[in-house]
């Protein structure tokens, strides 16, 4: 079969209509790598920056374009087109999804709000899982599956298991995965478990499916470390008795139909999240605080195709339906509410598959967001808020191919992000909401290679003017608390930079892919005029070499970060940077029969380092030094 990938449109097209600038990471590809869970793939074989959070799970909080500590908040996360993205200030959990449900993974940077709206400034990673095939007669049908364990440094030690029966157009999985650690610093152990299924069936013209997730995670949290503790032992925990946990429920109902030139598509899921917090301050005081939320979306669209001699147009349109609704339990938090919103959007791509390569789209969004407050502890009227406004966005983007393997594109739109119910509950006076972020996005460049050449080479430079950038302020005095610290609309800011991702093919069994990233980010004006935004490295640069001769197979990748302002020097005086890094990770795999064997490390070099700070030289969380890990594999 002809490889596909989710284009830019929101349906599955052929590899030619990739979206540009697109990152496709395969099922093989995280297959050969070892890695365990999603969000490690992302970062190990795309070389997306991760910063590790302060719960001990492998749910780091990824950042596309050098948004820093609101990274997670300006990009969107799907699975199978359903936003994983968190309506809250929260990672994704990629950890609730099995990997080997993983068909494969698109990573494609820059806005994107027309097709998946608020808070995708920086562009979308989605995960695709795998999709039933429709097969006539016995002979099509199959079971397999697959059990891992692994064991290693901090005690950790894990187990899944994935099956899979297959048989005439129908398609049942079911998946359990297990692990536990204790983490590299104290009190940080964590438990966490996944349970999950999906039964799909699938014909020549419509496909529909059912998948139920459930994610339960217990932690111990190890809390910040000064500077001088950081230096004494990274390792290190002053919050023994802090301790968390966290419980998912996912429910996604797909369908899809094809009628000649016509295709239609729709998702509608459900998540529920309730996540429970204890701690203990230096003085004693005991604080709890849980929260409860449930998510609802529905997402129907409808795509029309039709050939004009040698142009092809393809017109996509939707709706997108959300409501998100959350109580929070805790005396000094304001952070409950509900959030409704409602957005139409259409896209048009015209394309001639000539020696031209010419394409070219244009699209529009316009959302409508209706938000309250819903905090039952709030007895003062004027801390409650009420509004409704609506958005849009929009852009046009093409591409041509003025020579052999060589394409040059540009992009140019509008992208938005609204305040989610943590950020509007935690603002400097009771009751206040923050304004709407905007974002003027542009990119062009160039990609030398085609996309099933064996090297390419892509170059793109890229600006996004941002108004009221949504960030927490840890240094703004807030009366509403008589302490420091709130979230705020920033005055003008930008990201400007350059992207370059490189793959090769440099032998039957051995590939290099690198990438670099040079971001300028800085206030455009106000009092920070010039200045640069905290937690943005200047530089990022990975490289990964992969080696495969069937039996055996090993990878040696490493990361560098370039220093970075700490998360509250917004005025640039903090005499210290957070300090660059260096990451080494291998992997070495030997393959007999059924049997795989496996032993890999990260930070091998076991660089002390952190990439979280909130205070000038403190608010540090360490990150981890070197681990290695042996894993046993069986497919039957």
């Amino acid at each position: 079969m002809k490889p596909v990938l989710v284009s830019a449109s929101r349906f599955a097209d052929s590899v030619d209509s990739a979206p540009v600038g697109a990152i496709v990471i395969s099922a093989e590809q995280i297959r050969e790598s070892g890695a365990d869970n999603i969000n490690q793939a992302i970062r190990s074989i795309a070389g997306v920056a991760g910063r590790q959070n302060s719960y001990g799970s492998s749910d780091f909080s990824l950042d596309l374009r050098g948004f820093g500590a609101s990274a997670e908040r300006n990009m969107v996360i799907l699975i199978d087109g359903v936003r994983l993205s968190e309506n809250e200030s929260s990672v994704s959990l990629l950890s609730s999804i099995p990997i080997e449900t993983v068909e494969r993974i698109e990573i494609v940077r820059g806005g994107s709000s027309v097709l998946y709206g608020e808070g995708a400034t920086a562009g979308t990673i989605q995960i695709i899982t795998r999709r039933a095939r429709h097969q006539e007669g016995t002979e099509g049908s199959r079971s397999r599956g697959t059990v891992v364990a692994d064991a290693g440094s901090f005690g950790q030690r894990g187990v899944r298991v994935a099956l899979v029966r297959e048989q005439q157009g129908w398609s049942l999985d079911a998946n359990v995965d297990r692990r536990e650690t204790d983490n590299y610093r104290d009190n940080n152990r964590l438990r966490q478990e996944n349970v999950s299924g999906g039964l799909q069936w699938a014909d020549d013209s419509r496909r529909i499916g059912l998948r139920i997730d459930r994610l339960d995670q217990y932690y111990r949290t190890a809390g910040a470390l000064t500077m001088a503790q950081y230096l004494d032992n990274p390792r290190s925990s002053y919050t023994p008795d802090d301790y968390g946990a966290t419980h998912v429920n996912r429910a996604v109902l797909s369908a899809e139909q094809r009628m000649g030139a016509f295709e239609l598509a729709a998702q509608l899921s459900q998540r529920d999240k309730t996540y429970y917090s204890h701690t203990v301050d230096s003085f004693g005081s005991i604080s709890d605080y849980a929260t409860r939320s449930r998510t609802t979306q529905f997402s129907p669209r409808l795509r029309y195709t039709a050939d004009i001699g040698k142009w092809h147009n393809e017109l996509v349109t939707g709706f997108d339906v959300a409501e998100s609704a959350r109580q929070a339990v805790s005396a000094s938090s304001l952070a409950a509410g509900v959030q409704r919103s409602r957005a139409l959007y259409a896209r048009n791509e015209i394309r001639r598959g000539d020696d031209g390569g010419v394409r070219l789209a244009f699209g529009m969004r316009r959302e409508t967001f209706d938000r309250r407050s819903t905090d039952a502890l709030v007895s003062n009227q004027n801390s409650n808020y009420a509004q409704s406004q609506a958005l849009t966005a929009w852009d046009v983007q093409g591409s041509v191919a003025p020579l052999s393997r060589t394409m040059l594109f540009a992009k140019a739109g509008r992208s938005y992000r609204v305040a989610n119910v943590d950020e509007n509950g935690f603002t400097l006076q009771p009751g206040q909401m923050l304004r709407p972020q905007t974002s003027d996005d542009l990119a062009f460049g160039a990609t030398l290679g085609a996309p099933e050449s064996r090297h390419a080479l892509t170059l793109t430079l890229f600006q996004h003017h941002l108004r009221n950038e949504i960030m927490y302020d840890p240094t703004i005095a807030n009366p509403a608390t008589g302490g420091n610290g709130a979230n705020v609309n920033l005055d003008p800011t930008l990201r400007r930079g350059v992207e370059l991702e490189m793959r090769s093919q440099l032998t039957g069994g051995l590939a290099l892919s690198a990438s670099f990233q040079h971001v300028d980010a800085r206030f455009r004006a106000g009092a920070n005029a010039g200045k640069e935004v905290v937690l943005t490295p200047r530089n990022t640069a990975s490289a990964r070499l992969n080696w495969n001769n069937g039996a055996q197979s090993a990878h040696i990748g490493g990361q560098w970060v370039a220093s970075q302002r700490y998360g509250s020097d917004f005025a640039n005086t903090c005499a210290a940077r957070m300090p660059s890094y260096v990451t080494l990770d291998a992997r070495y795999a030997l393959r007999l029969a059924k049997w795989e064997l496996a032993l890999s490390g990260t930070n091998l070099g076991n660089r002390n380092y952190f990439s979280q700070a909130y205070g000038c030289a403190g608010g540090i969380y360490p990150a981890s030094g070197r681990q290695l890990d042996f894993s046993v594999r069986y497919d039957f």
